[in-house]
């Protein structure tokens, strides 16, 4: 009996690329930042973001990013060949952005397919109705990073004392009333950013997966699962299918509780898979 050729209906990889994926945990120490990008105090990086891109589309698929920051996603994307569209809260972000997003268009072989990249400024709890102003098409995944809660002001992290002594970087995301990370109350966060992600639902095509990298947060002495939080408060909205780890093993230890009590150096990310397994929404835009 011939054997079976391989069909691959989630991605573009070769079997061995896929198996490589599939390992539980990597480690992944991002490149250094472009200068005028330091403003933001907790950019994830395009070449992890094009890494999950690539497994969860084809190419010409379109990527959502719900808390696009300055446009990591979208930039992965691009590098990827996929549509993209972000929100983003805060405007002086969405405009560094959108800059990156078109000088990353200005390196893009000219040969190759249009993309549509966009990067919306607004609130992303009020997402059903950007997406009707902006004709947002449904979309084949979504990878994002939340605050972790309001963690950017502890002002005694080693990393926001220096930010601090900075005036070019920000040391929180905002100072506006809607920015999650600014809520102090956890239960409220925790609240507000599961009805963001739920909300994204009815856009989302069945089948379409949703990664949603997150850190478990510590404060005064306590840890608050804000992982495994999200992920039984989106659990009657989406299936949990799994989790990836992600390890930086490039920063220095520190000395927490020496001689005293345990507080460990936390250097890993939960990469949550969710999917949208729920019968065909209702169509929109373009």
């Amino acid at each position: 009996m011939p054997k079976r050729p391989f069909r691959n209906r989630l991605n573009d990889l070769a079997p061995k690329e896929w198996l490589k994926f599939q390992k539980s945990w990597f480690i992944h120490n991002p490149p250094p930042r472009r200068k005028e990008l330091l403003r933001h105090p907790a950019k994830f990086p395009e070449t992890l973001a094009q890494e999950f891109i690539e497994f969860f589309t084809k190419r010409g698929q379109t990527v959502l990013d719900p808390m696009a920051g300055t446009g990591s996603t979208l930039v992965a994307a691009l590098r990827s060949g996929r549509h993209a569209y972000g929100i983003e809260l805060n405007p002086e972000y969405a405009r560094l952005g959108r800059q990156v997003i078109a000088d990353e268009r200005r390196t893009r072989d000219a040969s190759q397919p249009s993309l549509a990249c966009e990067l919306i400024q607004g609130d992303a709890s009020q997402f059903a109705a950007l997406a009707e102003a902006h004709a947002l098409p449904l979309f084949d995944y979504v990878l994002t990073s939340p605050p972790y809660w309001n963690m950017l002001h502890a002002a005694g992290a080693k990393n926001q004392r220096k930010r601090m002594a900075d005036p070019r970087l920000d040391v929180v995301y905002s100072d506006d009333p809607h920015d999650l990370g600014n809520i102090a109350d956890y239960e409220a966060f925790l609240t507000a950013l599961s009805a963001i992600y739920a909300s994204l639902k009815p856009h989302l095509r069945p089948g379409a997966y949703l990664t949603i990298i997150v850190k478990n947060v510590k404060k005064k002495g306590a840890i608050f699962p804000l992982a495994w939080d999200l992920s039984s408060r989106l659990r009657s909205h989406y299936v949990l299918k799994d989790e990836k780890i992600w390890a930086q093993d490039n920063q220095r230890l520190a000395p927490y509780g020496l001689g005293n009590a345990w507080v460990s150096n936390t250097f890993h990310h939960y990469c949550l898979q969710f999917r949208n397994e729920a019968p065909e929404p209702k169509s929109h835009g373009a």
